[in-house]
């Protein structure tokens, strides 16, 4: 355990199972560095500022995808539909072509790879980076967006994909 100012920290396991029961969409974050497409998928994904349009998402600092993002002078926010999971999964793996068939992807503004089939899209400049804990907050300036009206978002709830489903 961690000591703190007020107290221990909770265990890593018993904080996982706490975070595991918060529902949170799921992103794969696309770049461009000296030609080669790199991918990751996050579910820390969220809004920061809407003056000036902010957002971020969080890296683990151990991330072999970080250091080729890190160097990209634009990257992508691919909110992914209700039916991409294995898309999810795959920007997850390690070791594998993440940008190879089946995934569906173009290049859009600026070289940013831009996923086929997602609920939107938002095309960001690197605003800041903090290291924070063991991971790497990453904040983006929204320089355009696309959106695919009508669709739903993927979730992950308890290490699982998941889809949003309203109340009647």
């Amino acid at each position: 355990m961690t000591e703190t100012l007020h107290g221990r920290a909770v265990d890593a396991e018993r904080f996982r199972q706490a975070l595991a029961v918060h529902a949170a969409g799921v992103v794969v974050i696309t770049a461009q560095t000296d030609g080669v497409p790199v991918g990751l998928t996050a579910t820390s994904f969220s809004s920061v500022s809407l003056a000036p349009p902010l957002v971020s998402f969080y890296v683990d600092q151990s991330s072999t995808t970080w250091p080729w993002l890190r160097q990209a002078d634009h990257f992508a926010v691919n909110v992914l539909s209700s039916d991409q999971s294995e898309l999810a999964a795959r920007f997850a793996r390690k070791g594998v072509d993440r940008f190879a068939a089946p995934t569906s992807w173009r290049p859009g503004p600026l070289g940013v790879p831009l996923l086929g089939g997602v609920s939107a899209q938002l095309i960001c400049a690197p605003h800041s980076t903090v290291g924070i804990g063991d991971h790497i907050l990453v904040v983006g300036l929204v320089t355009e967006t696309n959106l695919e009206p009508g669709s739903r978002p993927l979730l992950y709830h308890q290490g699982r994909f998941g889809r949003f489903a309203p109340h009647p």
